[in-house]
């Protein structure tokens, strides 16, 4: 997804003057584009990534928009304390891109991977994250990021296109049929890719509905998502995120408040580490059941 993520930067951001792009040593050979179109505004922090934030957060109090990217563990985990006190706090347009969220980095291990990122972020003040599910997607969560000119931090994975006959929102995207629906099916990221694999050709397909988030953290249930809870009782959250603070825990809170009464309730996230060993993404998604597999199986288990 970086690549797209480089075009559209080149294409819709980078002539701004008000718009800087700061790097943390990384993004060689998706974000040559960026360097040359930019020249000055473009900025290659080295691998200082507190600092990188510091610097960012006395821009943008000057007015200025400012993109830090590296890849997401990088940029979350070891610069949370200026994150908090340098931009949250005083509400600056510092948008932190993070590269390869979730088990994206595979076999590089756990000091790689992006598993709690959006635990960690979305509890300060101000910030919104995103979490595209697709291409297009990402497209309209850097939009709406640099109109609310605000703190926000944008989680890349896995570039795929959305799948025809989704209709796209602020939220994300949704898949409903006419029918009433005997499953309610909510995910996040591009792990929704496993799920929609899963559902090609399902024989109940017509019975389900989607929903996939791409912002967080939600604070409500949209009109249409609880009108489909409350017609299925059956609710399936999928997710590459540990489970305290990311999307299941969220969708559960919100239904309990509403005393929405459910037959079922199931949550799919990253499980760390079970057997204490590394692979790639498919490898530890495998693990978690998050693969196409063993969201099959939980799908089939409603019905």
């Amino acid at each position: 997804m970086r690549k797209h993520f480089s075009e559209y930067i080149e294409q819709n951001l980078a002539d701004r003057d008000d718009f800087v792009f700061v790097t943390g040593d990384l993004g060689y050979a998706a974000l040559e584009n960026v360097a040359r179109k930019m020249g000055d505004r473009f900025i290659n922090a080295g691998v200082a990534e507190q600092n990188m934030i510091g610097v960012a957060a006395g821009m943008a109090s000057q007015g200025f928009q400012v993109m830090c990217y590296s890849i997401a563990p990088f940029v979350v985990y070891r610069c949370l304390e200026q994150m908090r006190n340098d931009v949250c706090f005083h509400n600056l347009p510092v948008y932190i891109v993070g590269n390869g969220g979730g088990y994206g980095y595979g076999i590089m291990g756990s000091s790689h991977h992006a598993i709690e990122d959006i635990a960690t972020l979305s509890g300060l003040p101000n910030i919104q994250c995103y979490v595209p599910a697709f291409v297009d997607d990402m497209r309209g969560c850097i939009g709406i990021m640099t109109e609310r000119r605000r703190p926000a931090y944008l989680r890349l994975g896995l570039g795929k296109n959305a799948p025809e006959g989704m209709r796209q929102n602020e939220g994300g995207g949704v898949l409903v049929n006419e029918t009433a629906p005997g499953l309610t099916i909510v995910s996040m990221g591009p792990v929704t890719n496993n799920m929609l694999a899963a559902l090609n050709d399902h024989p109940h397909r017509t019975e389900i509905d989607v929903f996939i988030c791409n912002a967080f953290p939600l604070i409500a249930l949209s009109q249409e998502m609880l009108t489909s809870i409350i017609a299925s009782k059956n609710v399936l959250v999928i997710e590459e995120h540990i489970s305290v603070g990311g999307l299941g825990g969220a969708v559960s809170l919100l239904i309990n408040e509403l005393g929405l009464p459910l037959n079922k309730f199931i949550s799919l996230h990253a499980e760390g580490y079970p057997n204490g060993l590394y692979g790639n993404q498919g490898y530890h998604q495998q693990l978690s059941g998050l693969d196409e597999g063993n969201i099959l199986k939980v799908i089939n288990s409603y019905f």
